[in-house]
């Protein structure tokens, strides 16, 4: 496997041939997580430690479970009470988290840039978990492995990613991860929902749900992120779902065995139906939060060992 990537901030910068190598580490993952025994020594004696600056569920139970599965000491602060709230600053966080000796931080934050920030300042890899509307490279890559299990293949498919791409990190990761991969990506969203600079992504975009999910593999529906909204981007959710939410009607123009992706939480009668949703020969949801798991395991021990080589090729060098 070839991976010499030190932290792990994003999809844009990694070249294919890591993300491969995290996609095939992964698949050994999903086995070894469907065994009586899930437990591996592969981190023992290391630290991890899970800083989330905005609250989150399934990310931060996915790194945790995928850490202590890998051996991991793993600590999750929260943040909420932390010496930030007393007016610390996140670099000053970060220099005492350092003084610990952490081997991997695991971050999430509400601003763009944060986590790269971090990483400058620490000995340890730094994992993304979400900053900003920047990126998520862990979703990306745990969608990647669903679609890759699924079709049988990453590359040169067509996927559709519909809903609020302006304000979807999901959406930024999986447009650089599929650029890679020489898929089509087609965008479906109302114009307020779109990026600035959208013509320079690589991407089909439509306003119509029945034109632009013609003949698609994927179907990847994002969720209204109504909490970084700053005024009416929708005209109401009644509207948006008769418009851009997923029904058997609109879902019948993509190919029959076209598969239907979310990163969760669902809004069920906005975002999609909720018999789609639950749909085992189409929905491939319950799929993505199990190869969540796989992945950040495959992502933490990938990580480690490009720091220890690196660490050992400067000794050599010495």
């Amino acid at each position: 496997m070839t991976f010499t990537a030190q932290h792990l901030l994003g999809i844009e910068h990694l070249s294919r041939d890591d993300i491969v190598s995290i996609l095939d580490l992964a698949e050994q993952y999903v086995e070894l997580n469907r065994q009586p025994h899930k437990h591996v020594d592969t981190l023992a004696g290391m630290t991890q430690i899970n800083m989330f600056f905005e609250n989150s569920t399934r990310t931060q139970s996915s790194f945790e479970i995928a850490g202590k599965r890998l051996g991991a000491d793993v600590m999750n602060m929260a943040m909420g009470a932390s010496s930030i709230k007393k007016g610390e600053t996140l670099i000053d966080t970060a220099l005492t988290l350092n003084a610990m000796n952490p081997d991997l931080l695991v971050v999430r934050h509400p601003h763009s840039g944060a986590v790269d920030l971090l990483s400058e300042k620490v000995n340890c890899a730094v994992l993304n978990a979400g900053d900003g509307r920047h990126e998520h490279p862990t979703q990306a890559l745990l969608d990647a492995l669903t679609i890759r299990r699924a079709k049988g293949r990453l590359h040169r498919l067509s996927v559709a990613i519909c809903g609020d791409i302006a304000h979807s990190r999901v959406a930024r990761s999986n447009i650089f991860m599929l650029n890679k991969m020489e898929s089509r990506i087609r965008l479906i969203a109302p114009v307020t929902l779109l990026p600035s600079g959208i013509d320079q992504f690589g991407v089909e975009v439509f306003d119509d749900m029945a034109e632009g999910l013609e003949g698609v593999d994927v179907v990847m529906m994002l969720r209204l992120q109504r909490e970084r909204m700053d005024g009416a981007f929708i005209p109401s959710p009644r509207e948006y779902y008769h418009r851009w939410g997923l029904t058997a009607e609109k879902l019948s123009h993509a190919k029959d065995d076209a598969i239907v992706m979310h990163p969760g939480p669902m809004n069920r009668g906005v975002e999609i139906d909720g018999e789609i949703a639950d749909d085992l020969n189409r929905s491939v949801i319950q799929e993505q939060v199990e190869m969540g798991v796989a992945v950040r395991m495959a992502a933490m021990e990938l990580l480690v060992k490009a720091r220890r080589d690196a660490k050992r090729d400067v000794g050599v060098m010495v």
